[in-house]
């Protein structure tokens, strides 16, 4: 029926309706908390699922991690919980809001730096990120983006210095409270770089950047969770959900906006089968699903 981006001041009017007992015919209303940047491919999925579930309306309140966990422990009316890495879930679960056994991983990303479509920084390479008067904007401590980044010019320093990345932060000029605000700082020039996952540098803004790889061996995959709440009073539509996002057609939508294969698979790791990702159409007309090549898959 309708599918609703909710603001901050609005959740605490959230509730969530009553859904039918049969599977086959989910209906209500689903409130789900999902990592700032779900928000694209979120929408898109959460399109799709109301077309095959009409008789039911999704809520999506989108902020990064940290912040939703630390609602949702504290009581915000919830029904599903997409972070953006699994410390911010562990979080949760240590509420008591969700059991362990309720998670799962139902997408992977990796990084990217981000310079403006003219790269006024003139940044070549992540070496470059130390250069002088290189204006570098980064998501906030405490973000699952910035965990991922500080893990990743960690991994430079044996490559260029022990220090390398400590200079490469002291070109930092700003911190932002989510990763789609690095975007855009980027893309209106307003800074020279910036590291973002690489499903932020997609959509609307990609004819505003350029994108700069980070080596396979120095990269990192995050991983998104995604669980049910335990006092959720949409269980049935919180699991349609769940269901819907290993569908053929959540997959593809998934690939088309960036995010690594695999979806949905807890028991297989990304590969390292080739270094750039195939977002090519199979002949059915299915996107193929992107494979993560990075040197570890997990940020806790």
């Amino acid at each position: 029926m309708r599918l609703s981006v909710i603001l901050p001041s609005l959740m605490a009017m959230i509730f969530g309706a009553a859904i039918s007992a049969a599977q086959d015919r989910v209906a209500g209303r689903l409130t789900i908390y999902a990592a700032t940047s779900l928000t694209d491919v979120f929408e898109e999925v959460g399109a799709a699922f109301v077309d095959a579930h009409p008789d039911s309306d999704i809520l999506l309140n989108f902020a990064n991690s940290a912040t939703l966990a630390a609602q949702i422990a504290a009581g915000a009316p919830a029904d599903l919980f997409a972070s953006a890495n699994e410390l911010q879930m562990d979080h949760v679960i240590e509420s008591g809001r969700v059991d362990d056994s309720a998670v799962e991983i139902f997408a992977h990303n990796r990084l990217t730096v981000i310079v403006p479509a003219d790269n006024p920084g003139d940044v070549q390479t992540v070496a470059d990120l130390t250069k002088k008067a290189v204006l570098l904007v980064l998501a906030a401590e405490g973000t699952p983006i910035r965990a991922y980044t500080d893990a990743m010019l960690a991994s430079y320093d044996a490559e260029y210095g022990e220090n390398f990345s400590e200079r490469v932060l002291r070109n930092l000029v700003s911190e932002e409270s989510n990763v789609r605000q690095v975007v855009a700082r980027v893309a209106l020039g307003e800074a020279d770089a910036g590291v973002v996952y690489q499903s932020d540098a997609l959509g609307d803004v990609a004819d505003q950047l350029l994108t700069i790889s980070i080596d396979d061996r120095h990269n990192q995959v995050a991983s998104y969770p995604i669980a049910m709440l335990n006092d959720t009073g949409a269980q049935d539509l919180a699991l349609a959900f769940i269901l819907f996002l290993r569908s053929d057609e959540a997959q593809s939508i998934m690939a088309i906006n960036g995010f690594c294969w695999p979806v949905i698979l807890n028991d297989v790791q990304p590969t390292l089968a080739r270094s750039e990702p195939n977002v090519a159409g199979t002949d059915t007309g299915v996107t193929q699903a992107i494979e993560c090549d990075a040197a570890t898959s997990e940020t806790r």
